[in-house]
């Protein structure tokens, strides 16, 4: 591989050109397993006075957004260091093309390129959001084989990057028992699969030797695999053989309790991330995969969770550390968790991805926390903007913010403006919705025949023949304004300081003789898809207002952490928020909402059909 052919290669995903064929897939693969597997847990970088690192967040098969930030920054090269901070895949529809120019610059620059793990590396959850059927939809003949490869590759993908041995680069995050030296000791090869702890295999099985015949990967005596284990790890290799007994004696459990319960975590895990449905697929998968991808009959338990926090893990402002009932692993954690982790290990920053921010970054923690998501446009056009990181010798980030689109790129300057207006006027539109009450009740101070008072029952506009006497006209429409009373009450509500005369044809669809139908027009404003059917909508509009927070409000709701609001959660909590909103809510507009929300109809409401059902869509797009 050289640095023309990767170059080659980019351009050819970009034109779309034919996919590379399954034999040079594999050749890329198998260099890259090769590769990976000589280096550490936790690769150390330094950066000097002359040059930047770059680092990246979350992409998930967005190849528009790796070839904006190639563009906007520069390719891979000595000159020019980056690291990508996991979740290359799932999601988007070119999660293999970014992998392949991923581990292509690895291979040419080795030193320069370093990429750690994230949680969708990781078979059991390609099964679910995506990668596993890309691949076996672009390789009909080789994509088991693909696939089996890249089991191996992700499970030897480092976890951690450390800059100057004071910025720690992780995916997700850490945890009150995060403990870095742990990490860079154990076989992170043993977790091929986050949900599916590894064997661990008993010094007999069977009557035969441990390591010998099929079960030798596993538990790792052959001489080869000490190689591999030698150059991957810095402790002696005495030591790294005592590992594996040492962890389980610090057990307080025994073999067969701490079986049972390793089980029912992993039920439980699988259930909250809803995996439960792939089972067959997973086998299927699974058939001919290496002995340690089984059933777990002992477990690292200390080292499992030190990767389960790493990859799976989201900071919460609040101090302490909670598991992550929302995500079904890994924990949330606060800042004086933060602060310990970094004074114990002498460390200065944590970068880290996993979630999806509105600007492309932010930080919490008193600035010692950093998430970095590089996937623009991640929900829908124009919901977030991707960023990337750069850093010198003094540890200051530096944010370069974008916002992907091969669409817009390709569109002329006139139409590109174009759809900028139609991203504004759309984001406008929403924050118009949310106001809908408000914006009635100012309507109504401009309406003195109270021609709009009826707002319960959804009215039918009934187009107004110009010809008409004045008199009637009036009879038949609903809720009527001037234009300059429609302006006046607009700004008062939202005090954007718009000139909303001038948007008025951008705004509304139908005005006749300089009056609008103001009921009429908030129905057009938005919907939501799939549209619930709620007979009070105060409780709707406390939603969207919150939009942005829907995630904490889910966990508000959750009040026994288990992952799912069951129909009673939800009565209680609402009647709880509208005492202290002064709002009143029926007990049947609670109940129609949860209904609504339960998509699948079986009973509760889980953290996907709760954000799906406050999704506003523009009804331009749903004509």
């Amino acid at each position: 591989m050289t640095f023309c052919g990767v170059s080659k290669l980019m351009e050819a995903f970009k034109l779309k050109q034919q996919q590379l064929h399954a034999r040079y897939v594999l050749q890329i693969l198998g260099e890259t397993w090769r590769l990976l597997r000589i280096l550490p847990n936790i690769n150390h970088v330094s950066v000097c006075h002359t040059k930047e690192i770059t680092i990246c967040g979350d992409l998930h098969g967005q190849l528009e957004d790796l070839l904006l930030i190639f563009y906007k920054n520069g390719l891979p090269s000595c000159e020019k260091p980056y690291i990508f901070n996991g979740d290359f895949v799932d999601r988007g529809k070119n999660s293999l093309e970014i992998l392949l120019i991923l581990f292509g610059f690895l291979l040419v620059y080795p030193n320069e390129v370093h990429l750690n793990r994230g949680n969708h590396e990781d078979h059991i959850v390609n099964l679910r959001y995506g990668f596993t059927k890309e691949v076996l939809g672009k390789y009909r003949v080789h994509g088991k084989k693909i696939l089996k490869l890249l089991q191996k590759i992700f499970s030897w993908l480092p976890l951690a990057t450390v800059i100057n041995h004071k910025v720690l680069v992780v995916h997700g995050g850490i945890s009150d028992s995060t403990d870095l030296d742990m990490v860079a000791r154990m076989d992170r090869h043993r977790y091929v699969s986050v949900l599916r702890p590894p064997k661990v295999i008993s010094p007999t099985l069977n009557g035969n030797k441990a390591g010998s015949g099929k079960n030798e990967d596993a538990s790792g005596p052959a001489e080869g695999r000490r190689r591999v284990r030698s150059l991957t790890n810095t402790s002696a290799q005495g030591q790294r053989n005592n590992i594996p007994r040492r962890s389980l004696h610090n057990l307080s459990t025994s073999g067969a309790q701490l079986n049972c319960s390793v089980e029912d975590e992993l039920k439980k895990r699988r259930r909250l991330a809803g995996f439960d449905q792939t089972y067959k697929e997973m086998k299927m998968l699974d058939s001919d995969s290496d002995p340690e991808f089984g059933e777990p009959t002992e477990t690292h338990g200390h080292e499992w969770k030190q990767i389960v926090d790493l990859l799976w893990s989201d900071p919460m402002p609040q101090n302490g550390c909670i598991s992550n009932e929302v995500r079904g692993g890994g924990c949330y954690w606060g800042p004086d968790v933060t602060e310990e982790v970094l004074g114990k290990h002498n460390l200065q920053l944590l970068i880290r991805s996993h979630e999806c921010k509105q600007d492309g970054y932010e930080f919490c923690h008193n600035r010692m926390v950093l998430t970095i998501f590089s996937a623009s446009n991640y929900y829908e056009v124009g919901s977030n903007r991707g960023a990337y990181i750069r850093m010198g010798h003094d540890l200051v980030p530096h944010f370069i913010q974008y916002q992907a689109s091969r669409t817009c790129r390709e569109l002329t300057l006139r139409q590109s403006v174009g759809w900028t207006e139609r991203s504004a006027l759309r984001a406008l539109r929403q924050q118009l919705f949310v106001h809908k009450s408000d914006l009635i009740g100012a309507f109504q101070e401009f309406d003195p025949n109270n021609t709009g008072t009826e707002v319960a029952e959804p009215l039918i506009s009934i187009p107004v023949n110009v010809t008409a006497a004045p008199r009637k006209v009036s009879l038949f429409i609903s809720g009527v304004i001037s234009l300059r009373h429609w302006a006046t009450a607009t700004e008062r509500v939202l005090k954007l300081g718009l000139p909303w005369r001038v948007l008025r044809p951008q705004l509304i669809n139908r005005a006749q003789h300089g009056m609008v139908d103001y009921q009429q027009w908030i129905r057009e404003l938005s919907i939501t898809e799939p549209k619930p059917e709620v007979s009070d909508t105060s409780i709707l509009e406390t939603m969207y207002k919150n939009h942005s927070n829907l995630e904490t409000i889910f966990r508000i709701i959750d009040t026994d952490h288990s992952g799912l609001i069951s129909f009673e959660e939800f009565r209680q909590t609402w009647k709880l928020l509208s005492s202290h909103l002064k709002m009143e809510i029926s007990d049947k507009a609670i109940t129609d909402l949860a209904q609504s929300m339960d998509f699948n109809k079986d009973g509760s409401i889980d953290i996907n059909e709760f954000m799906e059902a406050f999704r506003l869509v523009d009804l331009s797009t749903h004509a």
